[in-house]
């Protein structure tokens, strides 16, 4: 059992997170250790394991606060004073995913291996994030595109949530990416997060 105050267990929780983030953003996640977070959360590395027992269990917190930062902007869209039609909803949806690019890349990545050396109750507290997504998206359907059968809404859902996955790796391309698929004859054509979202949007609202 964890000892001291729920405030301190969820600051030393929101450190460890925040160290794994610093990292993240110039390593891969095959090259960050517990011993590269240790260096960076002002206590010693062995109390880490006091709340994360493995790497991909501090990765997977990580993940559940991007989807709860995503949240907050699908709430907004969904408790918006007006309406919109499919073309301003899909602006808006587009909008509030091209300011994730951390939870889309954390999307790409190989997520059987994060939610396998997890602890069940680390991975339930992700489960909720992203059942909240699920959720609100839904909600927008319905407020917005009033007419959406339950059978279109579904099939919307299950359509766009797994596109997500997709995102970062074709808006983030290498040099040495591009230069093999110039080899390779492959043409690249550049396109943000928002332009390819939202192209994904309309066409997937037109059904």
């Amino acid at each position: 059992m964890i000892k001291g105050t729920p405030e301190l267990i969820k600051d030393r929780r929101e450190e460890i997170i925040n160290a794994c983030e610093k990292l993240y953003k110039t390593m891969s996640f095959k090259e960050i250790t517990l011993k590269d977070i240790g260096n960076v959360v002002p206590f010693s590395r062995p109390t880490i394991y006091n709340y994360f027992k493995t790497k991909e269990e501090i990765f997977l917190s990580l993940f559940k606060r991007e989807y709860d930062r995503w949240n907050e902007a699908l709430s907004e869209i969904l408790y918006a004073e007006d309406t919109f039609d499919k073309s301003e909803l899909s602006k808006r949806i587009a909008l509030s995913i091209s300011d994730r690019t951390q939870l889309l890349k954390l999307l790409s990545m190989n997520n059987y291996d994060m939610e396998a050396n997890s602890r069940e109750e680390i991975l339930y507290s992700f489960k909720i994030s992203y059942g909240k997504s699920l959720e609100l998206m839904e909600k927008i359907l319905n407020r917005h595109i009033s007419k959406m059968s339950k059978e279109d809404t579904k099939k919307f859902l299950y359509a766009f949530f797994p596109f997500m996955f997709g995102i970062y790796p074709y808006t983030s391309v290498t040099k040495k990416q591009k230069n093999a698929m110039e080899k390779a004859g492959i043409p690249y054509v550049y396109q943000s997060v928002y332009d390819l979202t939202y192209n994904c949007l309309i066409k997937l609202l037109e059904t």
